[in-house]
């Protein structure tokens, strides 16, 4: 915890970016469901009028994470940072195309205009469920676009150099700030991870909030390891 002693001492010179659904929000059976809890929305509060920066990166679209956390003084970036780059409008048919040929009785389909999103969480036979994943999976690829696995979901996207990454990279460098937190607790937070470590920060922190569903590898590359969401409230406490 010494890690984040630098960002509580000096907010007027860090940013705290975090990622929304198993980070703030439990995730729950159906996305359209989750939320983020009162007192850490009363957290994010305190934090947003003490830091430079307060951010959220979402694979939601940036509406739909303001949405969820109920927070304004604060920045979102959705679709894993897509919303920032004018060069993926360009695949938006592409994915439509994909979404409307998909047959998927496995769980919610997302069409997040730059994304889209196929849940399996709910699926009665998760081998079945993964083996459907996977074909959709080189449909995807073979329409050119890039399709990814998470906690229990398969993401396709545009073949746009943008994620989280490029997202955190683009907050910090117009924020100005010298010290970082990042938290998030999927595969595409690794990305998030990268960019706190490429932006040059006199201080950069990564936080993974661990689960059991959770990559290994994101804990791996942490700087912090925290269970779940109420072990990362305990940590914001501290900033």
């Amino acid at each position: 915890m010494d890690l984040i002693a630098p960002l509580a001492e000096a907010p007027q010179l860090s940013a705290i970016v975090l990622d929304v659904d198993g980070t703030l929000a439990p995730i729950v059976p159906r996305p359209e469901d989750a939320g983020v809890p009162a007192g850490t929305r009363a957290e994010l509060e305190r934090l947003a009028a003490r830091y430079r920066l307060l951010a959220f990166v979402s694979g939601r679209t940036g509406e739909d994470a303001r949405r969820m956390v109920g927070l304004d003084g604060a920045r979102y970036v959705g679709v894993h940072g897509l919303e920032l780059e004018p060069e993926a409008e360009r695949w938006r048919e592409p994915l439509r195309n994909l979404a409307a040929g998909a047959d998927w009785p496995w769980g919610e389909a997302e069409d997040k205009g730059l994304t889209l999103s196929f849940h399996y969480r709910q699926a009665s036979d998760q081998a079945a469920a993964l083996a459907a994943a996977e074909i959709l999976a080189d449909r995807a690829r073979g329409a050119g676009l890039v399709p990814r696995f998470g906690r229990k979901v398969l993401e396709v996207r545009p073949p746009v150099d943008a994620d989280k990454g490029t997202a955190v990279l683009q907050l910090v460098s117009e924020a100005g700030v010298t010290r970082a937190l990042y938290a998030g607790d999927d595969t595409t937070d690794l990305d998030a991870f990268r960019g706190i470590r490429e932006a040059g920060l006199e201080l950069g922190v990564c936080v993974a909030v661990a689960s059991e569903e959770g990559p290994r590898e994101l804990e791996e590359r942490a700087d912090l390891v925290v269970d779940g969401p109420a072990g990362l409230l305990a940590l914001l406490h501290r900033l």
